[in-house]
């Protein structure tokens, strides 16, 4: 007679219950694996379809500039001579006319003249080929020089960056402070417009961090002014666009050509996104800082979005 055994009953094929139960385990374990893998893919899958769509779109906006910049430009030359030589015509006729009444007319088209021939520079500027020279600079520094190149319209300013420590921006020094001056001058219209003068513009530098650890300098000008509409927001960077009754509406569109040579972004923001109620807007220029590859202390983390939008506590992508 066989003695009794204390062994686990055998399953077919020589398998136990433990190890059946083992083996069920496992392949959900790997299943999970397999399903979070997948889910990890797909989200992947999505995001690079996301930048590719919007690789994309920029390649086609500046293809469309380029096309519309030389366009401009040899519409441009075309005007530039003819006008100086009515600028030229009309000084020697309100030379003429010194002791007339007519030479305050000669004044005017002589005024008329010098209007035009800036619409014409800011055409150029726009149209012209974008070489930038990059050096190490201070972006406070930078902010000084804008600040200072618009205090004819702009002599109200606030600089919640004094006395914080320097943040150093990889850029073109003369082209960033270009940037600056249109968008101060800009964000002072905005405020005028909204009978909102007497309040400050607020100016700041700051750095900060994207999701791919990549480290920026964002330079902001905030106004008091009335803000974005959603109809203005796809077009306030096109050649041309204003709301304003005058204005080439170049100013903008040449900001953004300057921060997109950098490899940077522009940001604009109704400033009730962050805080209800509070008017104006705020436009941010996100520019790589000096020794971009090194993330800076302190900086804040940022998630992404899109190039140009309204902002909903969201901040752009490194650029492609």
């Amino acid at each position: 007679m066989e003695a009794p055994t204390t062994a686990e009953p055998r399953a077919r094929h020589g398998l136990s219950e433990g190890d059946l139960a083992d083996l069920i385990t496992s392949f959900n374990d790997v299943t999970r694996k397999l399903e979070g893998t997948h889910a990890r893919l797909r989200a992947e899958v999505e995001r690079l379809n996301t930048e590719l769509r919007r690789a994309n779109e920029r390649l086609e906006r500046s293809r469309r500039l380029a096309a519309l910049g030389e366009m401009a430009a040899g519409i441009a030359h075309e005007i530039r001579n003819p006008l100086g030589s009515i600028g030229l015509y009309a000084r020697l006729l309100e030379q003429d006319l010194a002791e007339r009444p007519e030479r305050k007319t000669a004044r005017k088209i002589r005024t008329a003249v010098i209007r035009l021939d800036e619409v014409v520079t800011d055409v150029l500027t726009f149209a012209r080929e974008m070489r930038i020279d990059v050096a190490p600079a201070d972006a406070s520094d930078l902010l000084d020089r804008a600040v200072e190149g618009c205090r004819h319209v702009a002599s109200n300013v606030e600089r919640p960056d004094a006395g914080r420590a320097p943040v150093r921006v990889a850029c073109d020094e003369g082209l960033i402070v270009q940037a600056l001056v249109n968008v101060v001058r800009n964000a002072a219209e905005a405020n005028e417009q909204a009978g909102r003068g007497d309040v400050p513009l607020v100016v700041d530098a700051r750095s900060a961090v994207d999701e791919e650890r990549a480290a920026w300098c964002v330079l902001s000008v905030r106004d008091a002014g009335d803000g974005i509409g959603p109809d203005v927001i796809d077009r306030m960077f096109n050649p041309f666009f204003t709301t304003r009754a005058a204005g080439t509406g170049l100013g903008l569109a040449i900001v953004h050509r300057i921060v997109d040579a950098h490899n940077g972004r522009v940001v604009v923001m109704n400033n009730s996104e962050a805080e209800p109620g509070m008017p104006g807007a705020t436009v941010e220029l996100w520019v790589p800082m000096q020794g971009a590859g090194d993330v800076p202390e302190g900086a804040a983390d940022m998630d992404g979005g899109p190039e140009i939008r309204v902002r909903s506590g969201r901040t752009p992508t490194r650029a492609a």
